[in-house]
C-alpha cells in the first residue's frame, strides 16, 4: 500500500519469503479511531494527539478528563519547591483551553495538596468540563477548601445536569437550591467531608428519582437524614461519622443495603422495608452489641446478614424481646481498644443465636492484642452450661482470635453441644483486627514473613491451643469437621532464652 502521511498504525509482517509489508490503518472510520482514543489514558491520548492529525481531532473532544498528579505526570521532585501547583495548573489550562467542550464523559479533578487554585479559576475549569452529556463529576479538594468553596449548582443548570449519573464531592460545600431538578439521571452520590444540611439534601431528592446509591461520609452540617418513599430504586445507603446526625428516617421500599458507622439515634426504616444487609457500628462509648440485639429486632425485621462491629462492650449480651426471624449470617468483630471490659463474659453471646432461630453462620473475631480475661486454666469453677438451647440450622461457625478464656470455651462446647446440624467449627488462634484482605500468614499471601504480632500475643495463642486440646477437641463429633489454625512455626515460633 503506498505511504500516508498520517499513518495511525503500522505492522511488520515478515513472510517465509523475508519480505516486510506494512499496513497504514487510516483507512479506518474515523469514530473507530475516536472510539480507539477515548479509551486511552489521558496522558497516552495526550501523546497520539500529538504525532496524529485524526487523534488531534478527537482530543479536542477527548470524553475522560482524569486531571490527577499521576495523569498530568507532576512530580515534586520534577518541578521544583512550589513547583506543583505551578505545573498541575499550567497543564490543566492547556488541555482545557484546546478542548471544544463537546463529548465529556467523565471529570475526575483532584487537587494535590499543596495546591492552592484560585476559586474563580477552579470554576472556570468546571465551567468547561461540567457539559450537556457528562456522566460523572468527580472532585477531589484538599481539606483547606472545605469552609471556603461551595460546588457552584448553578453549572448544572440548563440542562448540563441532567446526564450526571455518578457526583462524588470532597471537602467542600453543596448547596442544592429548592426547587433543583438538575440530577434527573443521577444513580450514585457519594459526599466525603461536605457542607450539607438535611434539607438541602431532600432538595437533591426532590427529583432524583433514578437514585441508587448514596454514601454520606463525615457531614458534619447533616443532623437528620429524611429519605422520601419515590426513591425508589435507592438500594444501598452508607452512613460514616456523620457526628451530628441524630434522626435517620427511610422510605425507601426497596433499600437493600445499610451501612451505618456513628453515634445512636432515631433510626427508622419504614413498615415496607427490605433490608436484607446491614453493617453497624457505634461510636466508641456506646454498647453496639447490647443496643444491637435490643433495638434492631424490631427495627430492620428483614435481616439476613448482619455485621457487628465493637468497640465498647461494658455489659454482657442481654436476651432479646423480639428475633431476627430471617437472619442467616451473623459477624460479630470485638474490636475492644481501652473501653473494652476485661470481664466481658463470651458465653452470653448465646442471646444472639437464641435470637436467630434462622442463623446458618456465625463469625466471631476477637482483637486479642486488647482483651484482658480469665484463663480456663487454673479455674476451679465446673464449666456452665446452659440447657434448653438448640441451634438446630446453624451449620458453620468460625472464632477468630480464639482465646483461652473461660468464658469463650464455655461458649464454643455450648455451640458444639446444641448446633445439631454444625459442619464445620473454625478456630483461628492469631488474630488482631481486620487488614486488607484479612490475610496475616505468610503461606497465605506468599511472603516471606507473616505480619508482625507482639510476643504476649504469640504466647496466648499457644494458651489458646492448649485450651482447645484440653477441652473442646474430645467434644467434637465425627460429624463436624474441626480446623484450627495454630500460629505460624517460622514467623511466631517463641525464642526461649537459657541461662
Amino acid at each position: 500500500m503506498p505511504k500516508k502521511k498520517d499513518l495511525l498504525c503500522q505492522e511488520d509482517d515478515r513472510s517465509e519469503g523475508g519480505k516486510i509489508s506494512r499496513y497504514s490503518g487510516s483507512g479506518l472510520p474515523e469514530d473507530i479511531w475516536c472510539h480507539i482514543h477515548s479509551l486511552m489514558p489521558l496522558r497516552d491520548a495526550a501523546h497520539s494527539a500529538c504525532v496524529s492529525r485524526t487523534f488531534l481531532r478527537s482530543w479536542r473532544c477527548h470524553p475522560n478528563l482524569n486531571f490527577t498528579k499521576e495523569t498530568l505526570c507532576v512530580k515534586r521532585n520534577a518541578c521544583g519547591k512550589g513547583g506543583v501547583a505551578r505545573c498541575f495548573t499550567m497543564r490543566v489550562d492547556q488541555i482545557l483551553k484546546n478542548h471544544s467542550g463537546i463529548g465529556v464523559k467523565t471529570l475526575i479533578l483532584d487537587i494535590p495538596d499543596s495546591c492552592k487554585i484560585d476559586i474563580c479559576r477552579l470554576n472556570h475549569w468546571l465551567q468547561i468540563a461540567i457539559a450537556p452529556g457528562i456522566e460523572e463529576v468527580t472532585i477531589f479538594l484538599h481539606s483547606n477548601y472545605k469552609t471556603k468553596y461551595s460546588f457552584p449548582c448553578s453549572l448544572l443548570f440548563g440542562g448540563c445536569g441532567n446526564s450526571i449519573r455518578h457526583l462524588r464531592l470532597t471537602n467542600c460545600a453543596f448547596r442544592p437550591p429548592v426547587g433543583f431538578d438538575c440530577l434527573r439521571s443521577l444513580t450514585k452520590v457519594h459526599l466525603y467531608e461536605v457542607c450539607i444540611t438535611g434539607d438541602e439534601l431532600g432538595n437533591l431528592f426532590s427529583n432524583s428519582f433514578a437514585l441508587e446509591h448514596l454514601e454520606l461520609i463525615s457531614c458534619s452540617d447533616l443532623i437528620s437524614l429524611k429519605i422520601p418513599f419515590w426513591l425508589e430504586r435507592l438500594s444501598f445507603l452508607r452512613v460514616f461519622e456523620c457526628n451530628m446526625l441524630q434522626v435517620i428516617e427511610s422510605k425507601a421500599p426497596n433499600l437493600h443495603t445499610f451501612k451505618f458507622f456513628g453515634n445512636p439515634g432515631h433510626l427508622t426504616l419504614g413498615e415496607s422495608s427490605q433490608v436484607k444487609s446491614l453493617d453497624f457500628r457505634l461510636s466508641n462509648n456506646f454498647n453496639s452489641i447490647t443496643y444491637a440485639i435490643t433495638k434492631l429486632p424490631s427495627t430492620v425485621p428483614t435481616l439476613e446478614t448482619l455485621k457487628l462491629t465493637s468497640f465498647s462492650e461494658r455489659v454482657n449480651t442481654p436476651m432479646a424481646a423480639d428475633k431476627f426471624l430471617n437472619l442467616k449470617c451473623l459477624q460479630i468483630y470485638l474490636a475492644g481498644y481501652e473501653a473494652f471490659s476485661p470481664s466481658y463474659d463470651y458465653l452470653s453471646l448465646v442471646s444472639f443465636l437464641d435470637a436467630s432461630p434462622a442463623l446458618e453462620t456465625f463469625i466471631l473475631s476477637v482483637n486479642q492484642d486488647v482483651m484482658k480475661h480469665d484463663s480456663v486454666f487454673g479455674n476451679a469453677s465446673p464449666m456452665r452450661q446452659i440447657l434448653g438451647h438448640k441451634h438446630d440450622r446453624l451449620r458453620k461457625v468460625q472464632i477468630n482470635g480464639f482465646c483461652s478464656a473461660k468464658s469463650m470455651v464455655e461458649l464454643t462446647c455450648h455451640i458444639l453441644e446444641n448446633a445439631t446440624s454444625l459442619e464445620s467449627l473454625t478456630v483461628d488462634t492469631i488474630f488482631a483486627g481486620f487488614i486488607g484482605d484479612d490475610v496475616r500468614r505468610c503461606f497465605l499471601q506468599k511472603k516471606s514473613k507473616c505480619r508482625s504480632i507482639p510476643r504476649d500475643m504469640i504466647l496466648e495463642a499457644h494458651n489458646a491451643l492448649r485450651a482447645v486440646s484440653s477441652f473442646i477437641v474430645g467434644r467434637v463429633p465425627p460429624a463436624i469437621k474441626l480446623n484450627v489454625w495454630e500460629p505460624c512455626s517460622r514467623c511466631h515460633a517463641i525464642d526461649v532464652k537459657l541461662p
